[in-house]
């Protein structure tokens, strides 16, 4: 048991007089350790082990993200060229143009409702996720569900850096086509030309988010425009080419069951693929200015904006398919086809300005609230975000692209423990808890307080986790379950929900406490 002063709070900081924290920027550490001695009514005193500027909870008065900022992480994240290659992927399984959107509005549906449940906890708490984790795994326990989100999330960093840096390379040789040479010899299994590249892109990043999320807020509204207009464009362009008519399958078209087990999985699979933005859309929505934006954002960002997407990628795969018998595996295997140099830059700056606010949203955000999370008196979020893209930079991920081994199972396997994750964090939240959340407490290292459970974990939240686990990567990797491997995130997240809603006492009151008392200004 962990020892405490006589007047039960916790030694690890300076008990005073209760105050509240002001709400100016945090500019040195002593600052930081002059405004931590705020007393919880219990007497609880919060801890330089949990809290700084960054894991604060954020004031409701000046949270800067409106529907629109919400919107435009949609407009480039669903745009993003892996979801190209996944739905463009159907089309090739033999689904229609139809039958595509269809897919993809049955994910969209259901998206729209898993982020809007997810979004409502950023907002009604000013939390990061690291710091969400806490409520239902303990104050040390989220250091699990942190890290394994934001391990994901660092690999996928250097991943899309290097897929971006691709596009950089065919269109620098098309500008300048003796570059062609540097695009030969292997250092470290990239080109030098492919190390001139993906350094560029990587700094741009590196620039870009030591400004803060604020600064990936105004990026996000930038880029969104510019991907919409590209990829629509891209389709009108392909479509006069094909003589302003496309097919709408190809000649292995599905039909019957196959083809409704088709839709359904692509549906299902279209939501496992958001599996990761789900659990911590609330490093978003804690700055979003109310519950209202996130909805709206939502519904223009994700059911709308996921059918406009449908409707490019049937034109887009349709069209090749006419013209000359072949499936395309996204936007960027035509880029290379317009025939004006010019157009063909411009469509492939598009392309990496979209991939660089995929990755700035997808794979930033959750690994530099983990590493402020793991040590909070250290990092900050600039500081955490030059480490994690470091991180994403050594491990040479080009390298672990071209090994199915490492995405499929050592990614994938991890990327199947998080709809567990988000079944435990769901349950407790909405259904135990039904939103009631005493915030200073997830602050506080004292065995009193709410959040301490034993020795600062959750036994329960792991006990539900872990079969739940196994049950999904069992359906996701065992060939005999292949039929229902679409499904697997499901399984895992309502397996998790269940359980944990089951072993868990359901009669036990909670209490609930703001945390505008030691919230800190909104500069996300």
């Amino acid at each position: 048991m962990n020892a405490r002063t006589p007047n039960g709070r916790d030694p690890a900081t300076t008990p005073v007089a209760t105050t509240q924290l002001a709400a100016t920027h945090l500019k040195t550490e002593a600052d930081e350790e002059a405004r931590l001695p705020y007393e919880t009514p219990e007497g609880y005193t919060l801890s330089a082990t949990l809290f700084n500027q960054d894991l604060a909870p954020t004031q409701k008065k000046g949270r800067r993200w409106s529907s629109y900022s919400i919107f435009t992480l949609w407009a480039n994240d669903v745009h993003s060229l892996g979801n190209y290659a996944f739905a463009i992927g159907l089309f090739a399984l033999g689904l229609g143009g139809w039958q595509i959107l269809l897919a993809l509005g049955i994910g969209a549906v259901l998206l729209f409702g898993l982020l809007n449940f997810s979004g409502f906890m950023g907002v009604r708490t000013g939390v990061p996720f690291p710091v969400m984790s806490r409520i239902s795994f303990g104050i040390k326990g989220a250091q699990v569900s942190s890290l394994l989100r934001g391990g994901v999330a660092i690999v996928w960093f250097g991943v899309q850096t290097f897929l971006a840096s691709v596009v950089f390379r065919v269109m620098l040789v098309a500008v300048f086509p003796s570059l062609h040479e540097l695009d030969k010899d292997l250092i470290l299994g990239l080109s030098a030309l492919g190390w001139l590249t993906f350094i560029a892109l990587w700094i741009v990043q590196v620039i870009i988010v030591s400004y803060g999320m604020d600064m990936i807020r105004k990026y996000e509204a930038f880029a969104g425009p510019i991907i919409l207009v590209t990829m629509a464009s891209i389709a009108i362009w392909m479509f006069t080419r094909a003589g302003g008519s496309i097919a709408w399958t190809t000649h292995n078209a599905l039909t019957g069951g196959e083809m409704w087990r088709t839709i359904f999985a692509g549906g299902a699979l279209w939501v496992a693929i958001y599996g990761t933005f789900v659990l911590n859309f609330c490093d978003f929505t804690r700055s979003a200015k109310s519950e209202k934006s996130i909805v709206r954002g939502n519904f223009w960002g994700i059911p709308i904006n996921m059918l406009l997407f449908g409707a490019i990628v049937v034109v887009m795969a349709g069209a090749q398919f006419k013209i000359d018998g072949t499936v395309i595996e996204s936007p960027a295997d035509v880029v290379h086809l317009i025939p004006n140099t010019f157009l063909l830059v411009v469509a492939c700056l598009a392309l990496l300005i979209l991939t660089v606010a995929v990755n700035l949203m997808a794979n930033v955000v959750a690994p530099v609230y983990a590493l402020t999370n793991l040590f909070p008196r250290h990092l900050n979020f600039r500081k955490a975000a030059i480490i994690s893209a470091t991180i994403g930079l050594v491990i040479l991920p080009w390298n672990l692209y071209n090994n199915p081994v490492v995405i499929v199972y050592f990614l994938g396997g991890l990327g199947g423990l998080l709809g567990p994750l988000f079944g435990v964090i769901m349950a407790d939240y909405w259904l135990l808890r039904r939103g009631k959340v005493n915030v200073p407490h997830l602050y506080t290292t004292a065995e009193g307080g709410s959040y301490h459970y034993r020795r600062g974990v959750n036994p329960k939240a792991i006990i539900a986790l872990l079969p739940a686990g196994v049950v999904a990567l069992t359906i996701a990797f065992v060939p005999a379950f292949h039929e229902l491997s679409s499904f697997s995130w499901f399984f895992g997240a309502g397996i998790a929900a269940i359980t944990y809603y089951w072993i868990t006492d359901r009669n036990q009151s909670f209490t609930e406490a703001s945390g505008e008392p030691i919230a800190v200004a909104s500069t996300h």
